[in-house]
C-alpha cells in the first residue's frame, strides 16, 4: 500500500514548478509602465531578491499569472515578427516619418522572369513564396481557362470543320497541285460559305506559292489557315468601353431568334467579371417571355434588369433605362431591343426610333451598335448586315451559334466584304460561351488544327 503523502510534501511539490515558473517571469524586470518588458542580459537577480520576487507573485496569484500569460503572448509574437517576413520588410528603411513604406507597385514580372523570381524566394522564403505563389496560380488560372475556351470553340466548330477538311482530305493524296485539284479546293470552300471572293482569294495565293508541287492535307489546311487569320485579323477588335462616359451605351439588334438577349447577358456577364458596374434594359416589349427571359440572365449574370409590360413603348423605356444609368453612374448599360425581320420596314422604323430617344439624353448615344448575327443562317447573313447599317448605326458584329451548323464559315465572308470589327462569337449556351473573337483561333479551330 502506497504511503499518502504529507501535506507538506504535496504543498512543496505545486510550489516548486509556481516558483520556477514566477521566477523566470519576474526575472525580466518590469517596466516604468509595470509592464514586464524584456532587459538586457545581465546578472541573474540574486537569491534574496528573487524570493521576494515570488512571495509577492504568490500574494496575487491570478493577476501574476494573466499579467504573465498575456507578456509571453507578447512576446512570442515579436519573436515571429523577428524571423517571419515583416522584419525584413522593416529592413528595406524607413520612410521620413519614421514609418516603414510598402514598395511602389510594379508591373508583373514576365514569363522569363518566373525562375528568377522563384530563385529569389529561395532567400525570403514567406515573403518570396506567397508572393510568386499568387502569381503563378493567377497565371495557370489564366491558361486553363484559355485552354478550356480554345477546347469550346475548336469542339463547337466541328460541323463547320467537318464539312471544310472532309473535302480537303479526299483530294490529296500526295499528289502534286494541279489547276483540276485548285478548281475543286474553291468549290469546296464556296459550299463551306466561305464565300466566292474569300475562296478565289486562299485559292489564288496556294497556286502561287504550291502549284506543281507535292502537298498533303495537311499543308494545305494549314496554308488555308494563316490566309483565314490574315483576312480576320483586322476585325478582332474587341468592344471597348469609354471610361469617361457614365454609362458607355451599347444598342444591341438583329433578327428573331438570332440570340440578342442570350448575348447581352453573356456580356454583362463578361464586363461585370472585369469590375465594371452594368445595367440592363429589356427593350424587347414586344415578345412576351423576352422581358422575364431577360430578368432571369439578369440574375444569372448579378446585374439590375430595367423593364416594363409587354407591349410598352422600346424607346421610352430606353430613356428611362439610361436615366437612371446615369444617376447610378453605371459603366455600361446593354439596350436590348424587339427582334425584328431586315426586311419589315415598320418595325426597322421603330429601331430607328429608338436611337433618336435616346439621343435626346446623350447626342452620341447609342456609342456601340451591336449587330447579332446567327450563324446557321449563312450568306442569308450579308443581307442583314446591309440593311440594319441602313437603319441604325451598325458599328459592330457578334456572331452566336457557330456550334449549331456547319455555315461558321460565314464569320471569315463577312469579314472580308463589310470589314466590321467582330467583337465576340458564341459557341454554346452557358453564360461562359460567349468571348472576344481571336483571329488565329478561329481559323486554325476551322481548318481542324489545334
Amino acid at each position: 500500500m502506497s504511503e499518502t503523502p504529507k501535506p507538506e510534501q504535496g504543498k512543496v511539490e505545486k510550489e516548486a514548478p509556481k516558483k520556477g515558473w514566477l521566477s523566470r517571469w519576474r526575472s525580466r524586470g518590469d517596466s516604468a509602465g509595470g509592464t514586464p518588458q524584456p532587459e538586457p542580459a545581465s546578472e541573474p537577480p540574486k537569491s534574496e531578491e528573487r524570493e521576494a520576487r515570488i512571495e509577492e507573485a504568490e500574494a496575487k496569484p491570478e493577476q501574476g499569472e494573466a499579467d504573465l500569460r498575456s507578456e509571453v503572448e507578447k512576446e512570442a509574437e515579436r519573436e515571429a515578427e523577428k524571423k517571419g517576413w515583416l522584419s525584413r520588410w522593416r529592413s528595406r528603411g524607413d520612410s521620413a516619418g519614421g514609418a516603414p513604406q510598402p514598395e511602389p507597385a510594379s508591373e508583373p514580372p514576365k514569363p522569363e522572369e518566373r525562375e528568377a523570381r522563384i530563385e529569389e524566394a529561395g532567400a525570403k522564403p514567406e515573403e518570396g513564396e506567397a508572393e510568386v505563389r499568387s502569381e503563378v496560380e493567377g497565371e495557370v488560372e489564366k491558361e486553363a481557362e484559355k485552354k478550356g475556351w480554345l477546347s469550346r470553340l475548336r469542339e463547337g466548330l466541328s460541323k463547320s470543320t467537318k464539312r471544310v477538311t472532309e473535302s480537303i482530305t479526299s483530294l490529296f493524296t500526295k499528289k502534286k497541285l494541279d489547276q483540276q485539284t485548285l478548281d475543286e479546293l474553291e468549290d469546296a470552300l464556296i459550299q463551306a460559305d466561305l464565300g466566292v471572293a474569300v475562296a478565289a482569294r486562299l485559292i489564288q495565293k496556294l497556286g502561287k506559292e504550291r502549284f506543281g508541287k507535292e502537298v498533303t492535307n495537311e499543308e494545305v489546311r494549314a496554308a488555308f489557315a494563316d490566309d483565314i487569320a490574315e483576312i480576320l485579323e483586322p476585325v478582332a477588335v474587341p468592344l471597348k468601353i469609354d471610361p469617361a462616359r457614365k454609362p458607355h451605351v451599347v444598342l444591341v439588334i438583329g433578327v428573331n431568334g438570332s440570340g440578342k438577349t442570350t448575348t447581352i447577358a453573356k456580356l454583362a456577364n463578361l464586363y461585370k467579371r472585369e469590375g465594371r458596374k452594368v445595367m440592363l434594359a429589356a427593350g424587347d416589349t414586344f415578345r412576351a417571355a423576352a422581358v422575364e427571359q431577360l430578368k432571369v440572365w439578369g440574375d444569372r449574370a448579378g446585374v439590375p434588369v430595367i423593364s416594363k409590360n409587354t407591349g410598352a413603348d422600346a424607346a421610352g423605356l430606353a430613356y428611362e433605362a439610361l436615366e437612371r444609368a446615369r444617376a447610378e453612374q453605371c459603366d455600361v448599360l446593354l439596350v436590348d431591343t424587339a427582334g425584328r425581320l431586315h426586311n419589315k420596314a415598320n418595325l426597322m422604323d421603330e429601331l430607328a426610333k429608338i436611337v433618336r430617344v435616346i439621343r435626346k439624353l446623350d447626342p452620341e448615344a447609342p456609342h456601340s451598335c451591336l449587330l447579332v448575327l446567327d450563324a446557321t443562317t449563312g450568306q442569308n447573313a450579308h443581307a442583314q448586315v446591309e440593311t440594319f447599317k441602313t437603319m441604325s448605326p451598325v458599328d459592330a458584329l457578334v456572331l452566336t451559334k457557330l456550334d449549331g451548323s456547319a455555315k461558321g464559315g460565314v464569320l471569315v465572308a463577312l469579314a472580308e466584304k463589310f470589314k466590321l470589327p467582330v467583337v465576340a462569337i458564341g459557341v454554346g449556351e452557358g453564360i461562359d460561351d460567349l468571348r472576344p473573337f481571336e483571329a488565329r483561333a478561329f481559323a486554325r479551330g476551322l481548318m481542324g488544327l489545334s
